[in-house]
């Protein structure tokens, strides 16, 4: 299955765009709730200015809101990336950690936000899921019983190496293909999906 999804889409990877670990966990708490071309658009200005964690921490609040209103529920992004970079600068010394463990210490830093950093910024294996990634999980039955359902079967099912690959292959599944309301004729996989609404 997972050897049709890379044929299907050979430009899986992320698309947010980042050169270093906090321009991508900046970039992923903005993508909440956003398009990553809006977000792109927002953080090429942004990225030229704040480099560090100390020059988020040194923006006002208020001009942070405005800089990044353009992607939605402003308010609490700047939040999570004051917090997020306060974080980084008392607990690890101004570097953004490299383990889940750490990532999720920092504000407005869940599981999926530290996997998108984890194997995008540092190569480290994990599974990012995200709406696209769970639907896809649970209408092919991949997905393990419980909240972390989606995450734990994928992880079970797939080997380390290949779990960054897993995520960005069933983003893009999940955005251009098995949509909420499926395009099932051009599905890759059709012939191995049990999930009984297909459309035609």
């Amino acid at each position: 299955m997972l050897a049709r999804l890379t044929k299907a889409y050979p430009d899986w990877g992320p698309t947010l765009d980042f050169t270093t670990p906090l321009e991508l966990l900046i970039a992923t708490i903005l993508a909440a709730q956003a398009r990553d071309e809006r977000v792109n658009e927002v953080t090429r200005g942004l990225f030229r200015k704040y480099r560090t964690p100390e020059d988020w921490l040194r923006v006002p609040q208020a001009r942070l809101e405005r800089e990044i209103h353009a992607t939605g529920f402003f308010r609490q992004k700047a939040k999570a990336i004051k917090g997020a970079a306060q974080g980084i600068v008392d607990l690890f010394g101004g570097e953004v950690p490299s383990d889940m463990d750490s990532l999720i210490r920092l504000h407005g830093v869940g599981r999926k936000t530290a996997s998108i950093v984890l194997g995008a910024a540092f190569g480290v294996p994990a599974i990012a899921v995200d709406r696209h990634v769970a639907r896809v999980a649970e209408r092919l039955r991949l997905a393990a019983p419980g909240p972390d359902g989606p995450e734990e079967g994928l992880r079970a099912l797939y080997r380390k190496k290949d779990w960054v690959r897993v995520t960005w292959t069933f983003v893009l599944h999940g955005r251009r293909t098995c949509m909420p309301t499926p395009a099932c004729p051009r599905c890759p996989v059709i012939d191995l999906c049990p999930y009984p609404f297909k459309t035609r």
